[in-house]
């Protein structure tokens, strides 16, 4: 049977397309992680900007420009991911230790050997950790939680330098750890950080509350476009970096002449850095206390000063019903809404594009049916689309990225 290109699914048809090309990586046939590798790269973007064309022309209708065509987020499809992302899992008969990726559509973990979307250096010090904790008998922990130690390893690749941040993702954080750690910062293949982040909690996230540094350095600093970021363990910053030095160079370039800016959902200061670098007065709001503390150690590390570049630890909703107001600017050029899969709020977007009124929205989406709805809400308001500029942030898989500029119609 085929497979639907769009969700990896059985499409009921018997023949395989022409233009199928063979997986890269050994593991595609069961792991949940990369449903697009038989489809050729350039097909992969025809088929993005085709889908958000398709979707933003049924929603909002003759409002939607042209899509661009896709920009590539690195110039090759494989290793681009600067977040490097594993599971632990039980061995046999409930015991050992296996490192890899969700089995597709389950909660079951396949053992992998390679994955050819991540940074190589991630790969190859991910690994030399696995067999290190492997070998010191160290066991991932149940479903359960009762027995057992490991959850995640998760590690931030810099693009820029050879650094590396490795962090160690657990159910408890017991003494049997300790020889493990310090076989691993012995090694060959030892992360320029190591951190341990408690996550004692049955639930999905990836991350608990309390992270804490074993060794080395305290964050990642990473150069995208002339800016440097530096990143902690468990702060949100773009998973490739190619892709973040596209959307980075789109908003700057549709932010020409604003000189206040209010960045909502700015996590690090991915825009919110490079527009104050730029000479723009940014308010960057944002709720997660690890992402404002990386921004104004980004803030530092550029020299820029903190009345050009502030930011405000607040929910962007709280912002919107009143909660610090005071330090944002009443009437700003330019908005850049950078918000989370579900899309912004209705009280942000009415707050945004009925009592701001600037002249200027750059919305930044990871998710084309949320981003469809707020530029339904936008298009009422009287913002008219003038730029769809898709991005490739998760090559050999189906997501869009993209980057919308809105116009304010008289």
């Amino acid at each position: 049977m085929a497979t639907d290109p769009r969700s990896g699914k059985a499409s009921g048809a018997v023949a395989s397309s022409s233009r199928r090309v063979a997986a890269k990586c050994r593991h595609h046939a069961v792991c949940g992680g990369c449903l697009w590798q038989h489809i050729p790269y350039a097909e992969q973007l025809r088929l993005k900007a085709e889908t958000l064309q398709t979707l933003l022309r049924s929603t909002i209708g003759g409002r939607c420009p042209p899509v661009q065509s896709v920009i590539p987020g690195s110039a090759t499809p494989w290793g681009y991911r600067n977040k490097v992302h594993f599971v632990f899992a039980p061995g046999a008969r409930g015991r050992g230790l296996v490192m890899g990726h969700y089995r597709r559509g389950s909660q079951t973990v396949v053992p992998v050997e390679e994955c050819p979307v991540h940074a190589e250096a991630g790969n190859r010090c991910a690994f030399a950790i696995r067999d290190t904790l492997a070998k010191a008998g160290i066991e991932a922990v149940s479903p359960d939680l009762r027995r057992g130690i490991l959850r995640h390893l998760v590690m931030r690749v810099a693009g820029s330098s050879p650094e590396v941040l490795a962090t160690l993702v657990v159910a408890h954080n017991v003494r049997e750890l300790r020889p493990a750690v310090r076989d691993i910062l012995a090694g060959a293949l030892a992360p320029t950080g190591l951190h341990l982040n408690i996550h004692d909690r049955p639930d999905a996230m990836l991350f608990g509350p309390a992270t804490k540094r074993l060794a080395g350095a305290e964050r990642v600093r990473e150069q995208i476009g002339g800016v440097g970021y530096l990143l902690s363990p468990t702060a949100f910053f773009q998973t490739n970096v190619g892709a973040a030095d596209a959307m980075v160079r789109v908003a700057l370039e549709h932010t020409r002449g604003a000189d206040r800016i209010l960045d909502l959902y700015a996590g690090a200061g991915l825009f919110a850095l490079a527009l104050a670098k730029r000479g723009a007065t940014v308010t960057a709001i944002e709720e997660n206390g690890d992402a404002v503390a990386d921004g104004e150690a980004g803030r530092r590390l550029n020299r820029i000063s903190d009345a050009s570049c502030r930011f405000v630890r607040a929910r962007a909703e709280d912002v919107a019903a009143g909660a610090s107001r005071r330090l944002v600017p009443a009437s700003p050029d330019v908005v850049v809404l950078d918000p989370p899969r579900q899309g912004c709020s209705p009280m942000v977007l009415d707050w945004v594009a009925g009592a701001l009124r600037p002249s200027g929205i750059v919305y930044v989406s990871c998710n084309p049916e949320a981003l469809a709805v707020d530029l339904q809400a936008l298009g009422r308001a009287q913002y008219g689309i003038s730029l769809v500029q898709p991005i490739d942030m998760f090559p050999h898989t189906p997501h869009i990225e993209s980057v919308v500029v809105l116009r304010r119609t008289p």
